[in-house]
């Protein structure tokens, strides 16, 4: 399929998917809750002849079957975030408290444009798309309950392609890594108990502000005293609270943080790490402590082998200077990691970026916004990204 097909194909149904991402923009939904969303999803995919399954709850998945071939996937998040969006554009988000802050907006719309090419031209190709709708990016996450509700078999993806919104990154160029690209992370809750007592006789009980001060010392050295310096990790207590009065001994203090790493090993050193030692270390100070911790995603870890179909995908349509090659990994989440580890996939950033339109704002910022024409390319792209991997699966499978 040439490049000039994909191109006019995207230029007649652009104007409509410009339509459906405002729509969406104007109308957000949190995680979880994107019932809305998901409804005019469905309606759509049906409407184009499409497989229509649910999933976790919000989650739509549409498989388009085309015979026998390579069984591909891309996926869109679909929730929005608790901000009050700032922009006066005629697209505004109308509900109060919620906005698209994100592009996941960007993101859904750029998918519904590739199902809409695929339904449409049928005969250019072979094989199993399945177009998932995730719900939940931006809070517990809604990959790994889509997941382990079967939606990646049955038939068994082979090939997973996914993009995110790129405000640091000019429309029309797209930011690519080999290997890590976003870091893990755990949350931790630390409860250190001690003995009240008057201030006046600190003698009496055991301070566990003070006991806190020892431990959140302690806490940053096993990363800057125990882990090769080369290696991403980084622990932050974010949130601390106890006391009762100026005066009196505090018996409780309770602190909270996160704990984010590239490397699956290093994650497993430091869990274990803060499992084993924070409860021994209060002891010592003569305090009893209690850890919980909750792990959230996983790193996202491009395949080299779909990443390298990615680059060369940007430089046939569009040139070897549309890429921007990203140096460091990221150390926030996205739990793409989830579909990453059950088939081969790459994670990569769409430019949203335009100062002349003023769009300039970073992610989660109530003024974001895209520029509208990046759609074009996100759907360009991930179409190209598709047929690829569709292609070649008739040519090595003999289908």
């Amino acid at each position: 399929m040439s490049n000039d097909f994909i191109k006019a194909e995207v230029s007649k149904i652009f104007d409509g998917i410009v339509k459906i991402r405002r729509d969406i923009h104007m109308n957000p939904e949190l995680g979880f809750e994107e019932t809305e969303t998901s409804q005019k999803i469905k309606v759509f995919l049906t409407e184009h002849g499409l497989e229509v399954q649910s999933a976790a709850g919000t989650g739509i998945v549409g498989i388009l079957h085309n015979g026998l071939g390579t069984v591909a996937a891309s996926r869109a998040d679909i929730d929005a975030l608790p901000i009050t969006e700032e922009n006066e554009v005629e697209y505004k988000s109308r509900i109060s408290g919620k906005m698209h802050a994100c592009g996941h907006d960007l993101h859904t719309a750029v998918q519904l444009g590739a199902v809409k090419f695929f339904a449409e031209n049928r005969d250019k190709w072979k094989g199993t798309i399945k177009f998932i709708f995730q719900p939940a990016e931006e809070t517990t996450g809604g990959a790994k309950p889509m997941i382990e509700e079967g939606i990646l078999e049955n038939p068994k993806v082979e090939y997973i392609f996914a993009l995110h919104a790129a405000p640091e990154i000019k429309t029309g160029k797209f930011g690519i890594k080999y290997g890590k690209m976003h870091a893990s992370s755990d949350v931790f809750e630390i409860k250190i108990y001690g003995e009240s007592a008057h201030g006046a006789l600190p003698q009496n009980g055991t301070d566990a502000i003070v006991i806190a001060s020892q431990l959140i010392s302690y806490i940053q050295t096993i990363v800057s005293r125990n882990i090769d310096p080369r290696e991403e990790a980084v622990i932050t207590i974010g949130k601390i609270s106890g006391g009762k009065a100026e005066n009196i001994i505090c018996d409780l203090v309770e602190l909270k943080g996160t704990i984010r790493t590239l490397s699956p090993d290093i994650r497993e050193y430091i869990l274990d790490k803060m499992r084993n030692s924070v409860v021994k270390f209060v002891e010592i100070l003569g305090g009893k402590a209690e850890i919980f911790i909750r792990n959230g995603y996983d790193s996202v870890i491009n395949n080299d082998e779909v990443t390298a179909i990615l680059e060369n995908n940007i430089k046939e349509l569009y040139g070897e200077d549309s890429i921007v090659k990203i140096d460091k990994p990221r150390m926030d989440v996205e739990d793409f990691s989830f579909f990453l580890q059950k088939a081969k996939g790459v994670f990569f950033r769409l430019g949203v970026r335009n100062e002349e339109k003023g769009i300039i704002y970073d992610l989660h910022h109530p003024r974001f916004n895209v520029d509208e024409e990046s759609i074009r390319y996100g759907m360009e792209l991930q179409i190209k990204n598709l047929i690829s991997v569709l292609e070649m699966g008739e040519y090595e499978k003999g289908r």
